[in-house]
């Protein structure tokens, strides 16, 4: 007997099946307030760029939104969403998945150092199970988030997050590969000098703040590897009044 798929001792339909047998693809993840987005046309670029590089063919936008829409229903107002474009029967297929809302992780974060570098890095890339292992770790041992570098230092992104810091009035981003998070590019936005550099481990104490971004917010860092960070809430405030600001798009 084959094509029969059973979870937990109960057979599943060809809808569970579909992701178990996708190995490949993409996704973005975005949180849904009163049926808007933060950045939606950004998320939807980033899914037509990753899919012409992967699949050889844009994105189906309109196949995109119904998805939002369905996994919504009429009444879902807030949301965390997550769509997938994977492959399955030859062909690429969007699937969309809604879970509670998320905010921005509460307090000063701390986070801790992880030596380890994605392949395609840009690439939003599906069935994470590295990063999803690294977070694991880093919760486990009271940490907040993890930072990927490389062996000596150079930090490239969060597990999950971008990392931005000021120094001297200027936003600094890692010069390093990395995925260009929607939140960051949002960030990008915020009218003063900014610049990509170099940034290592060893380099956050010097930096007026650092903090941590993604569909959730800005979020400060207060420490790494145990390490206390300068704090300055000023800056902290400037960001989240940007991001804020941002309009956000409906999905309706």
């Amino acid at each position: 007997m084959t094509g029969r798929t059973a979870v937990d001792g109960d057979l599943v339909g060809a809808e569970a099946r579909l992701m178990l047998d996708a190995r490949y693809g993409h996704f973005t993840a975005m949180q849904v307030r009163d049926r808007r987005v933060r950045g939606l046309g950004r998320h939807l670029d980033r899914l037509d760029t990753a899919n012409r590089e992967l699949f050889g063919a844009g994105i189906d936008r309109a196949a995109v939104l119904a998805s939002i829409r369905a996994v919504l229903g009429t009444g879902g107002r807030d949301a965390g969403l997550r769509v997938n474009v994977v492959e399955h029967g030859g062909r690429p297929r969007v699937v969309a998945a809604a879970y509670p809302p998320h905010a921005p992780l509460p307090g000063l974060l701390h986070v801790k150092p992880v030596v380890y570098q994605r392949y395609l890095p840009h690439i939003k890339q599906a069935f994470g199970f590295q990063q999803a292992h690294i977070v694991r770790r880093a919760t486990a041992a009271g940490f907040d988030e993890a930072l990927l570098t490389t062996g000596d230092g150079l930090i490239s992104e969060g597990a999950i997050t971008n990392l931005g810091a000021f120094a001297g009035g200027r936003l600094i981003w890692p010069d390093a590969p990395m995925l260009l998070g929607i939140t960051m590019s949002l960030l990008r936005d915020l009218d003063v000098p900014q610049e990509r550099r170099p940034v290592k481990v060893t380099d956050l104490p010097d930096f007026d703040q650092v903090f941590l971004c993604n569909s959730w917010g800005v979020m400060p860092v207060g420490r790494v590897d145990g390490v206390p960070l300068r704090q300055d809430a000023g800056l902290v405030a400037r960001l989240a009044e940007h991001y804020e600001s941002v309009p956000a798009d409906p999905v309706d």
